[in-house]
């Protein structure tokens, strides 16, 4: 006769939490200058307030892609985007993933024409998925990104 696994309440609990974001599409999405920070469905771009969902997103370590955009405004009113998106190898908590964002957010804020620079922005999805540009714009545009004061050179 062969032995039961045995029962382990972390995995479990784990497992429930990736099936619970991944469901719910969630993706944390943050916006400088104004430092607003949300937790929205990346599919839909409606934000998340189930406090199960953020709970999961924070606390388990998950693996992450990141999109940092920098959306910038030429003066005669031509709107654009630089962006580069980042996968860090690993799992990592939420929390930990400042570093990353950090180094390569100020490298793209860099090599941006700082007169043109409105907002800067990532959006971190706890999953191997990769975003195309309107995905990332829609996002971004539901977030109010375009609608911050110009930050000043």
């Amino acid at each position: 006769m062969s032995k039961r696994k045995p029962h382990k309440m972390r995995a479990r609990l784990e497992r429930t939490s990736r099936a619970l974001v991944g469901a719910n599409h969630a993706a944390v999405v943050n916006i400088d200058p104004s430092g607003q920070q949300v937790l929205m469905n990346w599919k839909n771009c409606r934000q998340i307030c189930v406090r199960q969902v953020v709970d999961a997103v924070c606390d388990i370590p998950h693996r992450w892609t990141i999109y940092l955009s920098v959306m910038c405004q030429k003066p005669n009113g031509e709107q654009y985007c630089k962006s580069v998106e980042v996968a860090p190898q690993g799992n990592y908590l939420a929390s930990h993933l400042t570093d990353v964002i950090e180094a390569v957010h100020t490298d793209l804020r860099a090599r941006c024409n700082q007169g043109h620079i409105v907002a800067s922005g990532w959006l971190a999805i706890p999953f191997d998925v990769s975003l195309d540009e309107a995905q990332a714009a829609a996002v971004f545009e539901a977030v109010g990104a375009w609608r911050q004061h110009k930050v000043a050179a």
